[in-house]
């Protein structure tokens, strides 16, 4: 009983962790005001964490809690649509490579950074029934990848140093 209590109390800090990430990056005005929709990824901070010193199942979990969560506060559904597909296919891609050990936690974070740029233009893609915003992943995958190694450096960090 006292390990699942300590469980919840713990899931409950890292999702409170990463919706004031995600608060803090929507008051940081656009990097890139002509292209919509580049963020710095700064809620994967913590998600990298768990991934890695708890587990998939508890970062997959948090993850999604944490989408559903800002989504309901500072969103919409269309943003939600946006959000929890680029959330699943980012830490289900993530989880995969961890357990491969055959990418560095830097790496890790890039691949899931690219997936999740990549799953919202799928969204974007089937929402408005248009082909052509695809192209509008060659850009989010090359913003994904340096948010991505920026996220896998602190993440790497934080977690040599605690």
């Amino acid at each position: 009983m006292k390990n699942s209590s300590k469980k919840v109390a713990l899931y409950g800090v890292f999702i409170a962790l990463a919706m004031i990430m995600s608060y803090i990056e929507l008051l940081i005005p656009p990097i890139f005001a002509a292209v919509p929709g580049i963020k710095l990824g700064l809620p994967n901070i913590i998600i990298i964490y768990v991934l890695y010193k708890t587990g998939f199942t508890s970062a997959f979990f948090i993850s999604v809690v944490r989408v559903l969560l800002v989504a309901i506060l500072f969103g919409n559904a269309m943003t939600l649509s946006y959000s929890i597909a680029g959330a699943v296919l980012s830490i289900v891609l993530m989880g995969i490579l961890k357990r491969t050990n055959a990418f560095s936690m830097i790496g890790v974070s890039v691949a899931g950074a690219v997936m999740h740029n990549i799953a919202q233009v799928l969204v974007a893609v089937i929402l408005l029934e248009s082909t052509l915003i695809g192209y509008y992943a060659i850009i989010l995958a090359i913003t994904g990848t340096v948010s991505g190694v920026l996220i896998g450096v602190i993440g790497y960090n934080i977690i040599k140093r605690f």
